[in-house]
């Protein structure tokens, strides 16, 4: 656990202790409701991360709206997790229920196109500059078939991924550089199928060097990676370094591929088409969809070309990619209602400005208290480190201070703010207000007096 000078670690128990007694006393009812589940919901979730929120207990939500939610005891929330980006458009977009409801009505799934399947493609082209499309559940779904497809295109067996990324729960990402050098399975990952080292090569983010080595010997079909770290924290790349990954991996005949599942929050064509990228593949996951489950996967022409044959075959109904709730006509009336309404130029010209005044009102409350910290902003996503600004995953992962994150999670919680679990981070979507960055940052502020106060 890294350890920050300026913070009594006992001061800092004491006051954990008394928020985590305030939301016990004022949350009676998902008190109850946690206790009931625990007769058939293992650990009482439906997911086993949700016991990780700050509390002695998950929040039950009674309805979420916009960019708030209530909770069963009847407390309001502004809401900067929305769902870890899933709700980046807002909760219970009109569009979207409408949309759902009328095409639930003239049915949901039939294994066959609908005819918002070629609106959306043509959206996602005209968006992020990749002309041939394929739909997904999600980006986990997304990134398997990519890397399914990359290897059957370049005849290579191994991918290669950033340390500490992310990307679902691909069996070959969950994977970190480990003490010795070698590569080892990502602390949490449960039952690998094999030792990822026999799938996976990882390296460094913002290390080029270490990227063409591992590229050198021909045998990665693509490389995976985000255009900026999110899932471990916002980590940026430095200046150059997403144009020299393109260079090593066409030098190398590999394959790039770009998830922007999280970094759409830097704009509508997410960092792709703000940074002038240029990927093999693309993926976008669950934003897209205004809170349905809904992915899709992009690639370049020259790929599609390649794809189009080697697809034709009359096996390709078990090849391993999509199922038969794929492109289901209910997920893609939602991606058509989300992308028609929100997610746009002019929704981003909101979003920024909030992400933007958010990040000021951290660093003031960090710095009018003297305290080392330091806060990051990709686009309208932003969060605050205790550390200086980390350039790759593993420093990210060492910077990681548990009590302290527990602590600001839960005094937010108490205050009604919810943040992004597992990380310092708010996310904006087009219905948030100034008032509710305001409001974090009088409460940011308070929290981080009542640390340094003994």
């Amino acid at each position: 656990m890294p350890t920050d000078g300026s913070i009594n670690r006992a001061h800092l128990a004491a006051l954990h202790d008394a928020e985590r007694k305030s939301f016990e006393r004022a949350h009676p009812r998902s008190r109850e409701l946690a206790q009931e589940a625990r007769r058939s919901l293992l650990s009482g979730v439906p997911m086993p991360w949700m016991t990780r929120w700050a509390g002695s207990f998950p929040l039950t939500v009674a309805s979420a709206e916009g960019s708030r939610f209530v909770d069963v005891d009847g407390i309001e929330y502004d809401d900067f997790c929305l769902g870890d980006t899933g709700a980046m458009t807002g909760h219970a977009l009109t569009s979207v229920a409408d949309a759902l409801y009328s095409q639930a009505q003239r049915g949901i799934t039939t294994m066959l196109p609908s005819p918002d399947a070629t609106w959306v493609a043509d959206e996602l082209a005209r968006r992020f500059g990749l002309p041939k499309w394929q739909m997904a559940l999600s980006a986990t779904d997304a990134n398997r078939f990519v890397l399914r497809l990359s290897r059957m295109l370049t005849g290579r067996q191994k991918i290669c991924v950033m340390d500490w990324c992310y990307h679902g729960t691909v069996d070959e990402t969950l994977a970190i550089i480990g003490p010795d050098g070698s590569v080892v399975s990502r602390p949490g990952a449960i039952g690998p199928q094999v030792s990822p080292s026999l799938t996976t090569k990882v390296v460094p983010f913002n290390d080029a060097e270490a990227l063409r080595a591992a590229l050198s010997a021909g045998d990665v079909a693509c490389v995976l990676m985000e255009p900026a770290l999110t899932n471990i924290g916002i980590v940026l790349p430095a200046p150059g370094y997403l144009e020299e990954v393109r260079r090593i991996t066409r030098e190398t005949g590999t394959l790039l591929v770009i998830d922007e599942t999280h970094t759409i929050c830097a704009g509508p064509g997410g960092c792709t088409v703000e940074w002038g990228l240029d990927p093999d593949f693309f993926v976008i996951g669950k934003p897209i969809g205004g809170g349905m489950p809904a992915a899709a996967y992009g690639m370049s022409a020259s790929v599609a070309s390649m794809l189009e044959d080697r697809l034709a075959g009359d096996d390709v109904d078990v090849s391993g990619i999509g199922g038969t709730l794929t492109g289901n006509a209910l997920s893609l009336a939602a991606v058509r209602a989300t992308l028609s309404t929100t997610l746009r130029e002019e929704d981003f010209l909101r979003m920024i400005p909030l992400a933007v005044a958010w990040t000021d009102g951290v660093k003031h409350a960090y710095e009018s208290v003297g305290l080392p910290w330091h806060v990051q902003r990709l686009g309208c996503r932003a969060e605050y480190w205790f550390c200086p600004p980390p350039s790759n995953g593993a420093q990210a992962a060492a910077a990681v201070d548990h009590e302290l994150d527990a602590f600001l999670h839960l005094y937010a919680l108490n205050r009604g703010i919810l943040m992004t679990p597992f990380h310092n981070m708010a996310l904006f979507s087009p219905l948030h207000t100034m008032a509710q960055v305001d409001h974090h940052s009088e409460v940011f502020a308070s929290a981080v007096t009542a640390l340094t106060s003994r």
